[in-house]
């Protein structure tokens, strides 16, 4: 885990408290003027991320006549730490070292008259070792912190390609399902088709007659709505594409007399409903007709479409089967589908059996979890 950092204002003060201890230790009370030099060059540190510059050269005067120099290290090494001008940071370095070999006695200057050449030598390599300190560890954070970000934006640049290439192995896969749909699923869909049609027009029984004109159209249907779940795989998220010409509750009632089934439709809703609110309907009674079709062939089933209280009520009941159920594959899905979807707009789903031996299916949406 990385280490939690002071945040900027507390570690400011933290500087001038610092500051401060170093005017207590190395300042007379008695000498105003330098006091009020050093004092302001500790204060001022609370301005060194915006003015850096500034601030360093108003601590200046703190080193030009006392021995409080912690303030004025700080302020260069902010100062290093924020600009790339090497030349002015040069020219700072060099005041600093400048003043801090001079003593200047208020009010007149009056600068160190050191013993020999050895003690000048020792003097200005440690002002100039102070001044360079501060510098190079102000550079050294500066390019520490662009590093950084240089790291943080190669990370970046890594997910956004791991992304492409998720994208791209998911295209080939979402290819490859698109033409095994065509291949198979599409060829068998058409077969029935064809056969249906032949039967129609062979058969002199109207009711087989009708019921293979009804297997013809559903064919038709999720032949088209196949072609077009096929041109949603194979576009392969290069553009957006809609699934579906997607259905609403216009399309209710074409759907309820296009099922076969002895089925009743009974609705009272507003305009102007939400076109996810819309869908969810539609999809619920279909998987519904769907299910009855499958295990309750011969019942009886009413669906009931209402707004009441803020809230859409959709209930497909079905009474018990005449007739044995085929045996016919199926996923186990769809009504945890419709409950996944039913969820998502704030809703719930619940089925069961009804006390008659029949099935019950029952969506609640609020109107207003819908956009």
């Amino acid at each position: 885990m990385r280490p939690r950092r002071l945040p900027p204002v507390l570690f400011d003060l933290a500087l001038v408290g610092v500051s401060l201890l170093d005017v207590w230790v190395n300042v007379q009370g008695d000498e105003r003027p330098a006091l009020a030099c050093a004092l302001l060059g500790a204060f001022v540190l609370m301005l060194r991320r915006r003015l850096p510059l500034t601030t360093f050269v108003l601590t200046l005067p703190s080193v030009l006549v006392t021995d409080a120099v912690f303030s004025t290290l700080a302020a260069l090494y902010t100062l290093a730490s924020l600009t790339r001008h090497r030349v002015l940071l040069g020219v700072c370095a060099a005041t600093f070292a400048l003043c801090h070999i001079t003593v200047w006695s208020w009010p007149s200057p009056e600068f160190a008259d050191l013993p020999d050449t050895s003690s000048t030598l020792i003097a200005v390599s440690y002002s100039l070792a102070e001044a360079v300190a501060p510098v190079f560890l102000g550079q050294l954070a500066q390019a520490r912190r662009e590093l950084s970000l240089r790291l943080a934006e190669i990370s970046k640049g890594r997910e956004r390609e791991e992304l492409l290439i998720t994208q791209t192995v998911l295209a080939k896969e979402r290819a490859q399902l698109a033409r095994e749909m065509h291949d198979v699923v599409s060829h068998q869909v058409s077969l029935i088709a064809v056969q249906a049609g032949a039967l129609q027009m062979r058969s002199g029984d109207a009711e087989v007659r009708e019921t293979a004109s009804a297997i013809r159209r559903l064919s038709v249907h999720t032949l088209d709505e196949l072609r077009h779940m096929v041109s949603v795989l194979r576009a392969s998220g290069s553009r957006p594409t809609e699934l579906t010409p997607q259905p609403s509750l216009a399309d209710l009632r074409r759907l309820v007399v296009g099922s076969g089934l002895d089925a009743e439709l009974n609705t009272d809703l507003p305009d102007g409903l939400a076109p996810p609110l819309q869908r969810a309907v539609y999809r619920t009674v279909q998987e519904a007709l769907t299910n009855v079709r499958k295990h309750a062939p011969g019942a009886r089933t009413t669906i009931r479409v209402r707004h009441e209280d803020g809230t859409v009520h959709a209930t497909v009941t079905n009474t018990a089967p005449t007739r044995p159920p085929l045996p016919l594959p199926g996923s186990r899905h769809g009504l945890v589908g419709l409950r996944q979807r039913a969820e998502l707009l704030g809703g719930t789903i619940t089925s069961g059996p009804t006390a008659d031996g029949g099935y019950e299916v029952h969506l609640e949406l609020p109107v207003d979890g819908a956009s």
